[in-house]
C-alpha cells in the first residue's frame, strides 16, 4: 500500500508558499486532474507503466482528502468520503481495464468538485 501522505507531501514540498489550506485542496483537485489527463494519455499510447504511475498519483491525491476531512462538520464529511471512496473504485477500474473513460468519470467528479470549492472560498474570502 502507498503512503497516504504522498500527496501533502509532495505538494507540501513544492509549494512552500502556499497561502492556504484552501489553497492546498484546491492545488490538490487540480493535480487529480493533471495525473489522470496523464494517465489517459497513457492508456492512448499503450503505456502500462506510466498509466499506473499516473493513476497512482491520483489515488494518492484523493486517498489524502480522504485523510484530511473533518469529520466535525457535519455530513458533508460523510458524503465527500463516500465520494472520494468512489473515485478511487473507478481509477482501480480504469487502471485494471485500461479503461480511460472511468477517468472521464472521474474527472467530472472533480471537476465538479473543483469547482465548488473555488466558489465557497471565494465567498469565504469576501466576507
Amino acid at each position: 500500500m502507498y503512503n497516504n501522505n504522498l500527496a501533502y507531501n509532495a505538494y507540501a514540498q513544492n509549494n512552500i508558499g502556499v497561502e492556504s489550506p484552501e489553497k492546498l485542496i484546491q492545488m490538490m483537485y487540480e493535480g487529480v486532474l493533471r495525473f489522470n489527463m496523464q494517465a489517459k494519455r497513457s492508456i492512448n499510447d499503450g503505456d502500462i507503466e506510466r498509466r499506473t504511475y499516473w493513476i497512482n498519483r491520483s489515488n494518492a491525491v484523493i486517498s489524502e482528502l480522504i485523510n484530511i476531512l473533518d469529520y466535525n462538520q457535519g455530513d458533508i464529511s460523510q458524503y465527500l468520503a463516500g465520494l472520494y471512496q468512489h473515485q478511487l473504485h473507478l481509477l482501480l477500474e480504469a487502471n485494471i481495464h485500461n479503461d480511460s473513460t472511468k477517468l472521464d468519470e472521474v474527472n467530472q467528479v472533480m471537476k465538479g468538485l473543483l469547482e465548488a470549492w473555488r466558489e465557497s472560498t471565494n465567498v469565504a474570502e469576501q466576507l
